[in-house]
């Protein structure tokens, strides 16, 4: 993956999770993860085509998640993800990645991707075998979020 396309995932989260789930994020510093890695309670994962090809992974715990999908539908408590929640956690993932394409799309790099998958569970562990993840960290004021990109 080029330097030039990590900028376009970094604005495209900072600004989707600042209007839609209230979120100030803090840019950590970029890292490579290994092929296989743990994730924390909740996964998003959205496949990429065109001019890159691979996948994202938005990662983040529990309590995080709720609190996302419980600003997204206009603060309700929730307690456990239900169909709701998690409609409103695969849309967040839906939004960074499709305003990631529009803005690599006016760099000249065009991408698809395809509807997200939710992934809930303890002590995730997940295997990209094409490539290893570029890891963008995000600090909030209500915990970690990591996006991992890896594509070819």
């Amino acid at each position: 993956m080029k330097v030039e396309h990590i900028n376009p995932f970094v604005k495209a989260s900072t600004d989707i999770l600042s209007q839609m789930a209230g979120l100030t994020c803090k840019l950590g510093k970029i890292y490579i993860k290994n092929e296989t890695f743990n994730a924390p309670d909740v996964s998003i994962l959205i496949g990429i085509t065109g001019d890159l090809k691979g996948r994202a992974v938005l990662n983040m715990n529990k309590l995080l998640g709720l609190k996302i999908a419980s600003h997204m539908m206009g603060g309700i408590d929730i307690q456990a993800f239900d169909e709701i929640s998690r409609s409103a956690l695969a849309e967040i993932g839906n939004m960074i990645m499709g305003n990631s394409a529009t803005h690599l799309s006016s760099e000249g790099t065009i991408i698809d991707i395809t509807p997200p998958t939710i992934i809930f569970g303890d002590s995730l562990l997940i295997h990209t075998s094409d490539s290893k993840p570029i890891t963008i960290p995000l600090e909030s004021q209500h915990g970690k979020i990591e996006l991992d990109i890896a594509v070819s």
